[in-house]
């Protein structure tokens, strides 16, 4: 499947990158006697939507998603990580219109939109053929996809179906964008594939369809104000019948460099290549230095990322194999000796007031729970050791050994959509009041969905599950998986407090439109708020 996003690259198509930005003319290798005819040909003019995705999906995206919220973090240390205060603004919520990241992504997610529609106008023009309907199915499912991030994030958007139009596009209401969305994947639906495996592996099929169906249902409440929750048991009950996924003995194995199409779980994922498909640098950004003999790595990680102390306590439950994916107090390396740091008194904590601050000594690598705030306007944390060291770290997306050395991209494909979410979906959904229903021949309440989950991660059972625990059972599983904001905006939880964050403005559930998008665009106003 990677070969086929490679392949894609090289199709001669110009990237759009924002939703005002329509009045380029078509750049494009085919002419009437070589347009796409076959599955091979279709597969590879595609291939353009896939690489934008990926693109600005574990970075950009990622952050606006999981640095707004309790899961992870990048606080300054001695100056270092400032980047003009970008981080700082996504924790403490105090993000503005002209916000860098923002104005990225949306310009990444309508940039998708229209390499989506340039490509449905490319192949509606194909010749007729068996491969043509499905093609353009996949293509309007990926759009769905991208809209829903739009949605998601900035809640009103244009709805922009057509290719090459110059006339700024009306704003549409979030409710609209649902709709928009909805119809879409119900109408693809009929032509998505419904087989698995290495042949469809991150390409939108049936499963795809329902698993967006579900999460865009179990949300409907947040963006039109009206429940949808039987719908969303129903979707969820449309891919657990086909039997197509098993959730993984080895939870490890979903998120390793070497995951891809084996993984039984996995619904649709982004596909990274540390050479080819760059954009996976959870390992550059988020462990340390020293933990390079540990995980046999070529590069030297940095230490910006980790997670904060509060977020890391909900991983307390007895054996759950899940508290593996983060490294926390005094580290060792794989044959058992100490991970020493040579330093000074001063050099380990600059807050060192003895009689011999310039002593040589050796300090174990211990990462800690905590963070303690040296500059509030910058939200920095200091550089000496201790310092360096504060904060958990994740290796949920395993640290990889192959990782392509010079920008440090590795090689773990990131899964989007996977069983154990559809699961905790209906779960949630009957929490809140849909009917359990029964699947292949097995009743399936709340309590019989989690300990599913539960029994893969070698955790206690439940009995009696209610919505505050299943937020705290979705933190565990889905963490670092880009969904933890959308959770706590569903949950009343986004304007909790935590890290160094005390925002609790509802107006924050949404980003602004980007200020340059508003002068590109008149007809586009602003979210309440900014």
């Amino acid at each position: 499947m990677k070969n086929i996003f490679i392949t894609g690259m090289t199709i001669g198509f110009t990237l759009l990158s924002a939703c005002t930005k329509l009045d380029v003319d078509v750049e494009s290798e085919y002419i009437k006697e070589n347009f796409p005819t076959t599955a091979d040909a279709f597969i590879s003019a595609s291939g353009p939507i896939y690489t934008q995705l990926s693109s600005g999906y574990a970075v950009d995206y990622w952050r606006m998603q999981e640095l707004s919220t309790d899961e992870a973090i990048i606080p300054a240390r001695g100056g270092n990580y400032v980047d003009g205060g970008v981080y700082m603004q996504l924790h403490r919520h105090s993000w503005t219109q002209d916000h860098i990241t923002v104005k990225n992504v949306w310009q990444w997610a309508f940039g998708g939109v229209n390499t989506c529609n340039r490509i449905i106008t490319l192949f509606e023009k194909a010749p007729d053929s068996d491969s043509k309907p499905r093609a353009i199915a996949e293509a309007k499912a990926m759009r769905a996809l991208y809209y829903f991030y739009l949605m998601d994030l900035y809640a009103k958007v244009p709805i922009i179906t057509t290719f090459g139009d110059p006339t700024p596009p009306e704003q549409s209401t979030r409710e609209q964008v649902f709709d928009f969305i909805e119809k879409e994947l119900k109408d693809v639906l009929p032509l998505l594939r419904a087989e698995t495996g290495q042949v469809t592996y991150s390409k939108p099929t049936k499963w795809f369809a329902f698993a967006l169906l579900e999460k865009l249902y179990l949300n409907s409440v947040v963006y039109t104000g009206k429940p949808r929750y039987t719908e969303t048991v129903a979707m969820a009950d449309s891919i657990l019948v086909g039997k197509k996924y098993t959730l993984d003995a080895d939870y490890a194995s979903i998120f390793m460099p070497d995951n891809g199409p084996k993984i039984t779980e996995t619904i649709f994922a982004i596909p990274y290549d540390g050479n080819v498909i760059k954009g996976n640098q959870f390992s550059r950004f988020g462990l340390h230095p020293n933990l390079v003999v540990k995980y046999s790595l070529p590069f030297r990680p940095s230490i910006a990322m980790s997670t904060i102390g509060s977020f890391y306590e909900k991983f307390n439950l007895t054996d759950d194999v899940r508290n593996n994916t983060w490294l926390e107090g005094p580290q060792f390396n794989p044959d058992g000796s100490p991970i020493m740091i040579s330093t000074t008194n001063k050099g380990l904590n600059d807050k060192y007031t003895g009689p011999e601050p310039d002593k040589k000594i050796n300090w174990q690598l211990s990462f800690s729970k905590e963070m303690v705030l040296r500059v509030d306007s910058s939200m920095d944390i200091g550089n000496d050791e201790l310092a360096k060291a504060a904060g958990v770290r994740s290796i949920k997306y395993y640290p990889d050994k192959n990782t392509e050395p010079s920008e440090r991209n590795s090689n773990n494909d990131v899964p989007v959509f996977r069983l154990a979410d559809v699961l905790l979906m209906k779960a949630e959904a009957i929490l809140r009041g849909a009917a359990a229903t029964a699947v292949n021949g097995e009743m399936q309440d709340a309590d019989v969905l989690v300990n599913k989950i539960r029994t893969r991660a070698h955790a206690p059972q439940v009995s009696g599950i209610n919505l505050n625990s299943l937020l705290e059972e979705r933190a565990r599983e889905m963490a670092w998986e880009a969904w933890r904001r959308n959770d706590m905006i569903r949950f009343g939880a986004f304007e909790g407090t935590w890290g160094f964050k005390k925002d609790a403005n509802t107006l924050h559930r949404i980003y602004p439109i980007p200020v340059d998008e508003i002068t590109l665009n008149p007809k586009l106003v602003q979210n309440a708020g900014y």
